[in-house]
């Protein structure tokens, strides 16, 4: 089974075993399908008395690797969060600013929702 995707790297080519700007054999790496690679941004309100939380989800990282994210994510922010079934929830509006720090660490980030 080759490795398709590398916290290091990002998406690998399953052919040539290179990150997707390095592939040598012109594969194409990553994720095909609308969507799919992209990494949303939203706000919620649902079931928090009126509070909003920005919400991130289809991150590809799981384990500790998503908490350290989801922790520098909220010290950027400057508010606290967790993180729940592979969602980070960051208390608070911060959606812009997420998007932005998630394109500098080089995620596909877009926001969802209104």
């Amino acid at each position: 089974m080759a490795i398709v995707y590398s916290t290091a790297h990002g998406w690998m080519c399953p052919e040539c075993g290179k990150p997707k700007l390095a592939c040598v054999c012109g594969k194409k790496a990553g994720p095909d399908a609308k969507g799919v690679g992209t990494v949303r941004v939203g706000r919620e309100t649902k079931g928090r008395k009126g509070a909003g939380v920005t919400v991130i989800s289809g991150i590809p990282l799981a384990g500790d690797e998503l908490k350290r994210l989801a922790k520098e994510l909220k010290s950027r922010c400057g508010g606290g969060g967790t993180v729940k079934d592979g969602i980070i929830e960051i208390q608070g509006d911060h959606r812009d600013l997420v998007v932005e720090e998630l394109a500098k660490l080089g995620f596909k980030a877009k926001r969802a929702g209104g």
